[in-house]
């Protein structure tokens, strides 16, 4: 596929999931447009372009079940079980049907006992790309705010503190694309997962900052993008217990791995 191609289906795919509705129907939609086939043919270009627009436009889709289906070889289009932070399971329903008061109310989300082991890297590294979608949507709506927004008569993005908040979240977020781009197995894809929720928890932190209590309303955006954050942060392994992992990898091989070569 080349950049023109690619181009067509990413405007293809925003306008998608820009016009239909979140859950079920963008399931759906995604279908129409061909996202079995995407995925069987060129995964390396859909699934990135697929999770960072489901970040970007702030929808949801139950696509992460058939990332890995596909990867544990069976047919795509059900669920399966999926670990969660602090030794829980959950199964991303294709119903749209949630718990009840779940920290995200728009992720269908559900407990369940237990789980079997399935192969994770393909998994984590399309969650790194939808935590990454997530996090430069924080940090354009923070940039908005503190261009328009003034104080004592100065716009909020002249003073040096917020400047310095939002570049470190520009930072992180950049840091955590390059991670996700050179990945290539199982150890890469848990580095880069954990790089790609620090990077959204990080600019998380600093946007709800720099839009101040208005970040905290339901009247702005911001705060679905960060329960969104939160929430995808711990599927398949939070960022702190994949740096545990990766610790404990590193220990237990006794030698350090590049996760680029310079």
């Amino acid at each position: 596929m080349d950049t023109a191609e690619r181009d067509l289906l990413e405007e293809a795919l925003r306008k998608t999931m820009t016009a239909a509705a979140t859950g079920t129907a963008l399931d759906t939609a995604l279908a129409d447009l061909g996202w079995t086939q995407m995925l069987a043919e060129a995964p390396d270009t859909a699934v990135p372009l697929v999770f960072r627009l489901l970040g970007e436009t702030g929808t949801q889709a139950a696509v992460l079940n058939d990332v890995i289906l596909r990867a544990a070889g069976r047919p795509v289009g059900g669920t399966l079980p999926l670990p969660y932070a602090g030794g829980t399971w959950v199964v991303w329903a294709r119903d749209g049907a949630t718990e009840a008061s779940p920290l995200d109310p728009w992720l269908p989300l559900h407990r369940v006992g237990t789980g079997e082991t399935v192969p994770l890297a393909a998994g984590r590294r399309a969650l790194g790309w939808w935590l990454l979608g997530t996090g430069h949507t924080m940090l354009d709506l923070a940039r908005e705010h503190v261009l328009e927004r003034h104080q004592f008569g100065r716009p909020l993005a002249s003073f040096q503190a917020l400047r310095h908040r939002l570049a470190e979240a520009h930072v992180a977020l950049e840091g955590a694309e390059a991670a996700l781009g050179a990945t290539d197995d199982d150890t890469g894809a848990l580095l880069a997962k954990a790089a790609a929720g620090r990077a959204a928890l990080t600019t998380a932190r600093h946007c709800q900052q720099a839009l101040g209590g208005i970040g905290f309303t339901a009247e702005h955006p911001l705060h679905r993008h960060v329960k969104r954050a939160l929430v995808l942060d711990g599927l398949l392994g939070s960022t702190r217990e994949l740096t545990r992992e990766a610790g404990a990898l590193l220990l237990r091989e006794r030698r350090t791995r590049r996760l680029v070569d310079l």
